[in-house]
């Protein structure tokens, strides 16, 4: 029994605590953003929470808002003066109840731009930590950079049956430059079954080549697969580590930043075309288990660099158009900017119940996956 216990410490120190804290920051930030606009805003603020359910600890600032420490570390919530729930939702009669005095300081009699301002700057607060996260770790570790050379191709592969030799240098795909191998692994990933138009230096001229990556099923690393795009060529053993000063490194950031937007938005538009299965969608499960072997095995700079990854995704799923998301809530306000008056309460209700049960069926959906990938059944 004792052994057990040991076990499941260790499981909790190396996968729960590292999740726990990439988590914890990446939200705490995402409610930072809401808390810092609402505030220039002049709303009056009554909570703010990481977590969900009932508080483990907190404190009453100056202004009255309570700081607190939830025990469900799932998410978090900055909740306003007259808010119905943890998502924003008007209470009528809170509202109802307002003086013209008070009504000043509430968020729902706010004009509808600085509404939006306070939704969106949460996704954004995202986006810039995962820029200054990749910062951090181009300016002091430093990114790996691997030029774009063909070492070997494989026999069979979409690479072979394009006219791909050892020797050639990949200077761009479907006209977009490349500059590293790693930039020739993304794009060839998420392109399985899709014609790829590749231009090559070879002998000191540049051709063209036309591949089809075949899909394949690769290791992920943790004890499981992953079905990708390959082209069946491997890169020049030239791996080094680039160290970029304080501008370069904000630059490589925002490059980083930008790269992970455009590849989450790739794959989920694959999976609506039929090209992908969400099968490899992950959820907190996956990411417990990513946290414990990245603090193992790339310590502190690989727990950053994942929770910039992880930062630039909440930051994204957030502008998704779906009720009770922030996206959702701007679609709301951009009705409400044309129609020049906001939609009723009503309709605002089934908006919320619709983009409640889209949310619990995706978490129930990932953590499903999680199940899966992690168990192999």
């Amino acid at each position: 029994m004792l052994e057990t216990l040991s076990s499941a410490g260790e499981v909790a120190f190396f996968y729960v605590v590292p999740a726990l804290v990439v988590l914890m920051v990446v939200v705490f930030i995402h409610e930072l953003g809401h808390f810092l606009v609402a505030r220039w805003c002049g709303v009056e603020i009554s909570t703010f929470s990481i977590g969900f359910g009932r508080e483990l600890f907190g404190f009453d600032d100056r202004h009255g808002t309570r700081w607190r420490v939830s025990a469900i570390p799932l998410g978090g919530y900055v909740k306003f003066v007259g808010d119905e729930n943890d998502a924003s939702f008007p209470d009528p009669e809170v509202l109802a109840a307002t003086t013209p005095e008070e009504r000043a300081g509430l968020f729902h009699f706010k004009p509808v731009w600085q509404r939006a301002a306070v939704v969106f700057a949460g996704p954004f607060a995202n986006f810039i930590l995962a820029v200054v996260l990749f910062a951090a770790v181009f300016g002091t570790i430093g990114k790996p950079v691997t030029t774009p050379l063909v070492e070997i191709v494989n026999p069979g592969s979409a690479a072979e049956e394009a006219g791909f030799e050892p020797g050639d240098t990949i200077v761009a795909i479907d006209g977009s430059h490349v500059e590293t191998f790693t930039d020739v692994q993304r794009v060839v990933a998420l392109a399985s079954g899709e014609t790829l138009h590749f231009t090559v230096e070879r002998d000191g001229r540049e051709i063209e080549l036309t591949a089809t990556p075949q899909r394949q099923e690769i290791p992920d690393g943790l004890g499981g697969t992953q079905r990708i795009g390959v082209l069946g060529v491997s890169r020049a053993a030239d791996v080094k580590l680039e160290r970029f000063g304080p501008i370069g490194a904000i630059g490589e950031g925002m490059r980083e930043t930008y790269v992970v937007v455009e590849r989450t938005l790739t794959y989920v538009g694959r999976i609506f075309r039929g090209r992908e299965n969400a099968d490899q969608l992950s959820g907190p499960l996956r990411v417990a288990q990513v946290s414990g072997v990245v603090a193992e095995s790339g310590g502190i700079p690989g727990l950053v660099h994942l929770a910039a990854i992880l930062s630039v995704s909440i930051g994204l799923l957030n502008l998704f158009p779906v009720p009770m998301l922030d996206g959702g809530h701007l679609v709301f306000y951009l009705i409400e900017a044309i129609r020049g008056r906001p939609l009723g309460p009503r309709a605002q209700e089934m908006g919320f119940r619709i983009g409640f049960a889209l949310v619990i069926m995706l978490f129930v959906f990932v953590t499903f996956n999680d199940i899966v990938r992690m168990t192999g059944i």
